[in-house]
């Protein structure tokens, strides 16, 4: 075992202290099982401490008082500061969670520099302020910083899902609570060193790191004023019920179980190379991952045996070994669910194609093999409820009117992908399946434009003017009769 990683600080309205309580927070290696770092566990003091500093930063601080070039100029640091050291995020967070590092580099670090970047251009381009012709005469509307934000992030994508928050609440003048999850906390003490060099003033961000009690008690603190929230539908619904008590703004983002739909003209090669990383990234640990993959009944045959053919092709291994391509899930329980889920779709008739359980030569670590189901009923658990592991469910269907009820059959709605060579038809499957994200003939996740769910898979909208408004309270003036009210505030 290498030697152990010890964060003994909290980093607190910009910088390091000791924390108020005396938890622990050990962090196990998703490849050896064994303990490899530890972090302060936050008590509810901190928590306090958190607010008070932010509540002070917002009130009185000069952060939402400056103007928006002088937040892009600090906020562009911070982007610059984790492009500069994305190999160092890329390294830790697999270590935390298990993503392969060759896909961590893009998918963990300079997926977040890209997040930052997108946020600064969608802040240019936003109104603040504009003069409108009411019923009654002139009115002004303004975009107002919403206050003092709770951002909680996940253990999968933590640095992508902190600056999805972070950066446009920063922008929009808010100060942050970051509340990183118990089994990935190591990647947010490099944010916070980019983010302390970036001039940030006193009281604007602080990271901690505390489980699911601690976790309730930030969200439900009188101070604050809005919380960003991506995890679990169960979750998600139990930190909307603790902000209705303050009826605290909240914007969430939860699960997925996302269907790609192939229709009988797709380019097989093209749609199997398209999907596969998608349907296993981040070793199945992905919301928007394509996890139902539907199938023409006319071609069902040939495409499930490329996709069967692919997934045995994955290599799983040491998720720091060049060419891994599947690493461990996150945690032991993970292991658990997924290979539960996998006995499970067995007692319920769907056929392994692929994988069905621990890689050989695998014994410790949480690995799990890329897994593939065939001849998947879409009434089957494994086919509606989210496992968050590498397993993945074939469905076949009739015509095009099927396959649209059968990725419309889901609590869910939250991303999905056609595959067709006539894109206009693609384009016609698109507006007709609801969920938040779709794309033709790829997948993609663009961060100018909005992100977030349908049904069960969230509330609220994350990326684009779409997402940066949920960081802005409005505010309606009323002119008197005869002014002449100036032109739009712009970016002001």
């Amino acid at each position: 075992m290498s030697e152990l990683v010890e964060h003994g600080q909290l980093f607190i309205g910009g910088e390091l202290v000791d924390p108020l309580g005396t938890d622990v927070i050990e962090v196990v290696s998703p490849h050896s099982g064994e303990v490899f770092a530890r972090v302060p566990h936050a008590a509810p003091a901190d928590v306090d401490r958190a607010v008070a500093v932010a509540r002070e930063a917002f009130d009185n601080g000069p952060w939402p008082r400056m103007t928006l070039a002088e937040r892009i100029e600090v906020v562009a640091r911070i982007k610059d500061g984790v492009a500069a050291r994305h190999e160092d995020i890329a390294r830790v967070i697999s270590s935390e969670n298990g993503t392969p590092y060759t896909a961590s580099v893009m998918v963990q670090a300079l997926s977040a520099m890209m997040v930052w970047d997108a946020a600064i251009t969608t802040a240019r381009g936003f109104t603040y302020e504009e003069a409108r012709d009411g019923v009654l005469g002139k009115i002004l509307v303004r975009r107002e910083p919403v206050g003092v934000v709770a951002a909680v992030v996940p253990w999968n994508v933590p640095q992508f899902t902190a600056a999805a928050k972070l950066a446009p609440a920063l922008l929009a003048g808010c100060p942050v609570i970051l509340k990183t999850s118990p089994e990935a906390p190591l990647d947010a003490y490099i944010l916070a060193e980019i983010a302390a060099a970036a001039g940030l003033p006193d009281g604007v961000l602080s990271i901690l790191s505390a489980d699911r009690e601690v976790s309730e008690y930030l969200v439900g603190h009188p101070g604050v004023d809005k919380v960003s929230f991506t995890g679990s539908v169960a979750a998600g619904k139990r930190v909307m019920e603790v902000c209705a008590r303050n009826l605290t703004r909240v914007t969430l983002e939860l699960g997925g179980k996302s269907a790609a739909v192939i229709l009988p003209d797709a380019d097989l090669a093209g749609a199997v190379a398209g999907i596969v990383p998608f349907a296993w990234m981040i070793n199945g640990q992905a919301c928007v991952a394509q996890t139902r993959i539907l199938l023409p009944r006319s071609r069902y045959d040939e495409f499930a045996d490329a996709f069967a053919t692919a997934a045995s092709a994955l290599k799983v291994g040491d998720p720091m070994d060049p060419g891994t391509e599947l690493g461990p899930l996150v945690a032991e329980r993970q292991q658990r669910r997924s290979l539960d889920y996998i006995r499970i779709g067995q007692e319920e008739g769907a056929k392994i194609l692929a994988g069905g359980g621990r890689p050989a030569g695998l014994d410790q670590g949480w690995y799990v093999e890329p897994t593939l189901f065939g001849g998947v009923d879409n009434s089957m658990r494994i086919a509606r409820e989210e496992i968050f592991g590498p397993v993945i469910c074939l469905l076949p269907y009739g015509d095009e009117d099927e396959a649209v009820r059968i990725a419309n059959d889901s609590e869910y709605g939250l991303s999905g992908s056609v595959w067709t060579a006539d894109v206009e038809r693609g384009i016609d499957v698109a507006r007709r399946v609801r969920t938040g994200t779709y794309s033709v003939n790829a997948f993609s996740l663009d961060m100018l434009g909005p992100f977030g769910g349908y049904k069960n898979s969230g509330l609220g909208r994350e990326f684009g003017p779409e997402g940066y408004g949920e960081y802005f309270e409005h505010k309606m003036i009323h002119l008197p009769t005869g002014y002449q009210a100036p032109g739009d505030g712009g970016g002001a």
